[in-house]
């Protein structure tokens, strides 16, 4: 529940700076300030209605408590998501890549303190402090950082040295300004999460919670399954591709067109993958009673190749002015993801669920593929 709030506390202001400076260059910087007021003022409002639900809402004590706890990761998420941006906008993919690893890291080492060193504390809440320990430490790291890129320690990468700007040209824009910029890409994310993410939940409210912990074991594969092209796309090529969208429209071109072949041809690869290691991989990790597991992953591993060739689509309609329209095909298959779901689940359990899952990556595909054809590629199509 706490991941998927996660993209309403910044709302986007990550994805809209890679945007911001691939038009404007230095000239971006005049939106530093209004940008990071806006981040503090959507982060605040989150994280109070999160804590209102987890107090009022029909929880039980133990899904209260670890809402309020959890509540903690929505702040390290936006020092992730901000820092994150500035990296990759320098173009320091090594700190980049230490910056998202840190807090895996650090969860995965507080676990195994846990699990292996303590005695009688391998608790919900136990975990849950972790996380949130990480999660405030995130935070108070990105908040320096925001600090010290707000009073100049700012190196963009691809648009020359910094020049001497007039000051009339460095007004400061309001936040009304910034919410009417920064709302696709926030509500994009939103979407992603609820037709990626939505399965667990329904599952959860409909076949109860042990289903829906075997779901996530499948799910979390996946997961690190599609950390490949995430990566490609949205940490190492997006900078670029604004770029390329605004400056070189045949470099633009030509990425798209090649990387539609590379990217299904890794998806084949991962999906032929997953359906050899898949029944090995989930005994080891999780045990034998996690089995039922292995047909949901049979299933999701069709979605790999779709997924795949989705994120190098996708990518193209994140530039200009293409946003909007891609949020409103994430909203459409969003809401179709929960209507399958809601009609598969009761007939077909777990199964049911990941069909949902790769119908709509179908669907989401399809819609992507039309669109940058018709919208962000039109004056190509006479080729």
């Amino acid at each position: 529940m706490v991941t998927m709030a996660a993209p309403l506390a910044s709302f986007g202001i990550g994805g809209f700076w890679l945007k911001l400076f691939g038009q404007e260059g230095w000239l971006g910087r005049r939106w530093f300030k209004s940008s990071l007021r806006y981040t503090a003022l959507t982060t605040i409002l989150l994280l109070s209605v999160v804590l209102v639900w987890a107090a009022i809402g029909p929880h039980d004590t133990i899904t209260r408590s670890l809402l309020m706890l959890l509540a903690t990761y929505l702040l390290g998420q936006v020092a992730l998501e901000l820092v994150s941006a500035k990296l990759q906008l320098e173009e320091r993919y090594l700190s980049l890549a230490m910056w998202q690893f840190m807090p895996h890291l650090l969860r995965l080492l507080f676990v195994s303190l846990l699990a292996f060193y303590t005695v009688n504390v391998m608790t919900l809440h136990s975990i849950a402090l972790s996380y949130a320990s990480i999660s405030i430490g995130m935070f108070g790291l990105g908040c320096v950082v925001m600090w010290r890129m707000y009073n100049g320690q700012f190196s963009l990468k691809g648009h020359g040295p910094l020049l001497a700007t007039p000051s009339a040209d460095l007004a400061t824009v309001t936040m009304k300004q910034v919410a009417g910029q920064s709302w696709p890409f926030g509500l994009a994310g939103v979407f992603y999460l609820i037709y990626f993410q939505s399965d667990v939940i329904i599952l959860k409210y409909i076949s109860g919670d042990e289903a829906a912990g075997i779901y996530n074991v499948a799910f979390v594969i996946m997961t690190a399954v599609y950390i490949l092209p995430s990566v490609i796309y949205q940490k190492f090529l997006m900078p670029k591709i604004h770029r390329w969208a605004n400056n070189d429209r045949e470099m633009f071109y030509k990425v798209y067109r090649k990387g539609n072949c590379v990217l299904l041809l890794l998806g084949l690869v991962a999906m032929i993958a997953i359906w050899l290691l898949a029944p090995w991989a989930i005994k080891l990790l999780f045990g034998d009673q996690y089995g039922a597991a292995i047909s949901v992953l049979a299933i999701l591993a069709l979605a790999a190749p779709v997924r795949f060739t989705a994120a190098n689509v996708g990518a193209t309609l994140v530039t200009s002015d293409n946003m909007r329209l891609k949020v409103k095909l994430m909203a459409a298959t969003a809401a179709t993801n929960i209507i399958l779901n809601i009609l598969l689940i009761p007939p077909l359990g777990l199964n049911g669920a990941a069909i949902a899952t790769v119908a709509s990556d179908l669907l989401l595909l399809s819609l992507y593929i039309v669109s940058a054809n018709h919208s962000v590629f039109k004056e190509f199509k006479v080729r």
